[in-house]
């Protein structure tokens, strides 16, 4: 690897699915790594294939679909987890796994009840019996930030003997200050035997909002990989945001001196896709990507950035992905300027029907004078993970006054057969919901609910995104329409939606198996 090369370890598909309601199901998973492997990232983390049939099967999916990127499962050093990692990426083209177990003396006496002389020797057994097999091995020392720091350098000692390529210090707790995490990868790098022969990684948490900084402390420290997710997803506070690591590095290479091989204009489309999927909105504050990173208000901003944009952006939003909020499509475009326009977005997805997103676009042209670019990926990234509809909506009424109990009809057809159902709630929303749940026989609570405008303009198609649960399990559902309302009811039925698929997807793993 060249020195001057930042490797960037994307884990949106495993740490960054353990954001609460972020769970995804296998399509989606496999439509967000085909987007990764457009961005271009070096690894893609796609599971922790042990822990379920269905993860399983996801980590095996994203193996067969995606080519360039490593694909690796995450393991614990059981021999159990090593071999099911092992199948699960057997027919990807770069295969690998990450072998982790934790080594703060808080973890050894709460957790894992043993001794360092014991999780010493099973990390140097686990890394040796996964490199009989695989090359590319990836050690990480769990809670590496609290951990001791020349024991830290023991473990990591024998785990480079018994065959890791690449040894991470995780801040698992965003315990870590970035002037700690500098001072840690320089320790490490100088005295651990064998250091100059591996590549040394950063997977840092943000709980007090300092993963980025770390990140890049570890980078300036000597670290040539950081593990990351696209939107900063993550458990807690979330991880390291892809986005923001690979723009610091790119913005400040004066600084830095260092590249990635990110393609930088696919950074925005990965974004909308997973916050899409994820029911996850982007704060409007969010650097790189959130709807006023490139925004200006304030008239002296303004003011400079008329004369030069240089005044006040460090960045064009081009360099993003993120054009100028201009028509590009309208009602009497065609097939072909629609599939042109998807490309240069970079987000035609080799298996998508373009014909069912064809439509869609039709559909939204008839009801909207302009149509975006923004618009563009809400229907893409709809169609390209959307599951086997089940419920479909054939007819939506409602009715609402100042005096009146709002109302809502609605006709949904069920495995095709249509059923109609009326009910009353608290607000429109609520009564079409009921309705929905009554014409489907669903019980699902609905646990969150947001909605927002895709652009601007009176004739803006509103996106709404919600969480519903039943039992254990959770879904979400987006729906986009220039009515808020019928949004909110496409975005219901989506979540019914994938709710059923996993019902029937985890049955048929029980059955079946993977």
């Amino acid at each position: 690897m060249k020195t001057n090369y930042v490797q960037i370890f994307d884990t949106t598909l495993r740490d960054g699915e353990q954001s609460p309601g972020a769970s995804m199901n296998v399509e989606e998973k496999v439509a967000i790594a085909r987007q990764l492997e457009q961005l271009n990232v070096d690894v893609i983390e796609a599971g922790f294939a042990a822990s379920s049939e269905g993860d399983y099967d996801s980590v095996h999916r994203v193996a067969e679909t995606v080519t360039r990127p490593i694909v690796l499962s995450l393991s614990r050093t059981k021999e159990g987890d090593i071999e099911r990692a092992i199948r699960a990426v057997e027919k990807a083209k770069r295969p690998g796994i990450h072998i982790f177990i934790a080594t703060s003396d808080i973890h050894l006496k709460h957790k894992l009840m043993m001794s360092r002389q014991e999780v010493v020797d099973a990390a140097a057994w686990a890394i040796g019996f996964a490199k009989k097999r695989l090359d590319y091995v990836e050690f990480s020392a769990e809670d590496a930030s609290r951990s001791d720091r020349d024991y830290l350098v023991s473990v990591f000692t024998e785990v480079i003997k018994a065959g890791a390529v690449t040894i991470n210090v995780p801040d698992t707790t965003g315990y870590a200050l970035p002037e700690q995490t500098g001072e840690l990868f320089r320790f490490l790098v100088a005295n651990t035997p064998g250091g100059d022969r591996v590549s040394w990684s950063a997977h840092c948490h943000n709980d007090l909002g300092m993963a980025v900084a770390n990140s890049l402390a570890a980078v300036a420290a000597g670290a040539r990989q950081v593990e990351c997710t696209v939107n900063g997803l993550g458990e807690r506070a979330g991880n390291t945001s892809m986005e923001e690591v690979v723009m610091a590095l790119k913005t400040r290479s004066d600084f830095f001196g260092l590249e990635t091989g990110v393609v930088t204009e696919q950074i925005y489309p990965a974004s909308r896709l997973v916050s899409q999927i994820t029911g996850i909105a982007i704060p409007i504050n969010k650097p790189i990507v959130g709807e006023n990173a490139f925004a200006h208000e304030a008239g002296i901003h303004q003011d400079g950035v008329l004369k030069n944009k240089i005044t006040y952006e460090i960045m064009r939003p081009e360099t993003v992905g993120i054009g100028a909020n201009r028509l590009v499509l309208g009602k009497h475009s065609g097939r072909h300027a629609f599939v042109d326009r998807l490309r240069t977005l970079g987000i035609a997805a080799p298996d998508m029907d373009m014909n069912k997103a064809f439509e869609r676009f039709k559909a939204l042209a008839d009801k909207k004078k302009s149509v975006y670019d923004e618009d563009l990926i809400s229907i893409v990234a709809g169609e390209a993970v959307r599951v086997p509809d089940r419920y479909e909506l054939a007819h939506l009424h409602v009715t609402s006054s100042s005096e009146d109990e709002p109302q809502a009809t609605v006709r949904v057809r069920v495995d095709g057969a249509e059923r109609r159902e009326h009910a009353t709630g608290d607000g429109m929303v609520d009564a079409c919901f009921k309705a929905i749940a009554q014409a489907t026989g669903t019980h699902c609570t609905l646990e969150r609910y947001a909605v927002k405008a895709i652009t601007g303009g009176e004739d803006a198609q509103g996106e709404v995104s919600c969480l519903v649960r039943d039992g254990e399990l959770t879904s979400t559902g987006q729906g986009a329409h220039t009515d808020i309302i019928m949004a909110s009811a496409l975005a219901f039925l989506n979540a019914l939606n994938k709710m059923d698929y996993r019902k029937r997807y985890a049955e048929r793993l029980r059955v079946e198996g993977p």
